[in-house]
């Protein structure tokens, strides 16, 4: 019988989301496999996180692709991005609190790309004036992944429904973030 990796990935990932210190065997069960299944596509606990951060910045690197961040408005491709990261929002929300991706030398450059795209996106609208200049667009990057992480958990505990996804991240960002003009 194959087994679909990309469906263990995402069985762990949520499993992981939920409960940190989950064991193999956790996840095997989670994700309807034998633990000897489990460990032949996934040597231990760190392949397994190594896996679970490829899939995720692949997929994070197609959200980026998909909201066209460079076209319309800052604000347009901000909303845009936030529905093109909902498919993948519960394994951002693993991915960004998992410290040892960010702890060491074997840091994966690819996290570099995607805070440069998503900053680039906020540095934009504020030289064009929609976004504040007060906050650096390396913050609202973190609060953006934050906010990401903040929905996915939300939503995966009943505390708010699937379909709030997108006007809770883009009513609490873009409150926070546009300009105010002062009559």
């Amino acid at each position: 019988m194959a087994v679909d990796r990309e469906a263990v990935l995402r069985s762990a990932a949520a499993l992981l989301t939920r409960k940190a210190t989950a064991t193999m065997d956790e996840v095997a069960k989670a994700a309807g496999i034998s633990r000897a299944t489990l460990h032949r596509h996934f040597a231990g606990r760190d392949a397994l996180i190594r896996a679970l951060e490829d899939l995720g910045l692949r997929e994070c690197e197609a959200a980026l692709d998909e909201a066209r961040l460079h076209e319309g408005t800052a604000e347009a491709a901000f909303r845009r991005l936030v529905t093109a990261s909902e498919p993948s929002a519960g394994l951002i929300a693993f991915l960004v609190t998992e410290n040892q991706l960010f702890e060491g030398e074997g840091v994966n450059e690819g996290w570099d790309r995607l805070d440069r795209r998503i900053e680039e996106l906020f540095r934009r609208g504020q030289e064009d004036g929609e976004f504040r200049i007060d906050l650096s667009a390396a913050w609202l990057t973190d609060a953006f992944y934050g906010l990401v992480s903040a929905a996915a958990w939300a939503i995966s505990s009943g505390r708010a429904a699937a379909n709030d996804y997108h006007p809770m991240l883009v009513e609490m960002m873009l409150g926070g973030v546009r300009r105010r003009v002062t009559p």
